[in-house]
């Protein structure tokens, strides 16, 4: 790792092994999760414990904090519920806070000059001085016709943007030790699920959509890596609006009625329904997007996240709007629960936690 001109000692795609725990920071709330080890292999983990906590309003704004000590004190507040005695953390920058670039460089380097190598490489695309970036950077893969040649992955943010997630973990009491990106991190969780495909999902075209408060995130894989990304402005507060515009409920009694239930007998025709068809258009969007932006002409699975993905229908509706499989993610469907977890409680939750699951397998090298 290249560390010595960084004030921040923070890795955003090398392992780290300290126990630690997974948050997730989103725009409507925290997400904390805690795994351990039970047994080897990449299924071999069990949840310990896991919460969601909300945020309030307008504390986070495009993936950026605005308000530190709101948050830090939701982080705070989400740890407390949670009861576990960790106190190192990981946490992920968004997709738009990050730059991100394969190169190719030779093979066989000592760590040093690969180091200084990348970062001359990295100073192309950085529309920034180097000392007001964060940079990390990660072999990929030999490549298979030049064996003497490897790819890397570079990873750079903005120094305040790494510093923010520090502040605020140091704001609730506990310690960054990673600074993942959300996207990566996502991935991680997601490829706990791939077991119940057809051979782990080999050379399918998956396409992974994150249905988040306002952003629907579009990641597409093929073989464990992305070939596409997309970020949508659509996401489940449209719901919210709409139940508040429909039921002259406030912003804050439209997401408890949405979560709870409750609402009058017209909400699944008025309105579950006609969000559920326009999510499903967004979707089919995204794919006709991926379609014309890259080679690849079929999507074989749509895996749906975060908060939105539970609603009911959603998913029966999407596959028949784009006539692809369609299934709900849960990253901990091979995992051991402890005693503290509550099965259908999880089952509900499980798709809005897939970063913070990512970000909590961190505590342990795949290897």
């Amino acid at each position: 790792m290249y560390k010595e001109n960084f004030a921040i000692d923070l890795d955003f795609l090398k392992m780290k092994s300290p126990p630690l725990i997974g948050i997730d920071i989103s725009s409507s709330s925290v997400k904390i999760v805690e795994l351990s080890k039970v047994g080897r292999g990449n299924q071999g983990y069990r949840i310990e414990r896991y919460v969601i906590e909300s945020i309030p309003y307008d504390a986070m704004q495009d993936g950026a904090i605005v308000n530190l000590q709101a948050v830090g004190e939701s982080i705070h507040r989400g740890w407390k519920r949670m009861g576990t005695r960790r106190k190192n953390v990981a946490l992920a920058l968004p997709a738009t806070d990050v730059i991100t670039k394969r190169i190719i460089v030779p093979a066989g380097q000592h760590e040093d000059d690969m180091a200084f190598q990348v970062e001359n490489e990295a100073s192309q695309y950085i529309p920034f001085p180097l000392d007001e970036v964060d940079l990390d950077f990660q072999v990929v893969k030999t490549l298979p016709d030049n064996p003497e040649e490897v790819e890397v992955l570079i990873a750079v943010s903005r120094k305040e943007k790494v510093e923010d997630r520090v502040a605020v973990a140091l704001t609730a009491g506990l310690k960054a030790i990673v600074v993942d990106v959300e996207p990566y991190a996502a991935q991680a969780a997601f490829e706990m699920t791939l077991n119940q495909l057809p051979d782990n999902g080999k050379d399918q075209v998956i396409a992974l959509v994150d249905i988040g408060a306002t952003v629907m995130k579009v990641n597409v894989l093929h073989n464990g890596e992305s070939v596409y990304t997309r970020d949508q402005p659509f996401g489940g507060n449209q719901l919210t609006q709409e139940i508040s515009n429909q039921f002259n409920l406030t912003i804050e009694d439209s997401e408890i009625a949405k979560k709870n239930g409750g609402l009058p007998s017209n909400y699944k025709n008025d309105v579950l329904q006609p969000f559920c068809e326009t999510l499903a258009i967004e979707v089919m969007r995204a794919i006709q997007f991926f379609y014309t932006s890259t080679q690849y002409t079929e999507v074989n699975y749509i895996f749906i996240a975060g908060g939105s993905a539970v609603t009911p229908g959603l998913s029966e509706i999407i596959a028949s709007r784009t006539h692809v499989s369609t299934m709900i993610v849960n990253p901990f469907q091979s995992m051991e629960l402890s005693s503290r977890v509550i099965p259908r409680q999880l089952n509900l939750d499980a798709p809005s936690l897939l970063i913070a699951c990512g970000l909590a397998l961190r505590s342990f090298d795949p290897s």
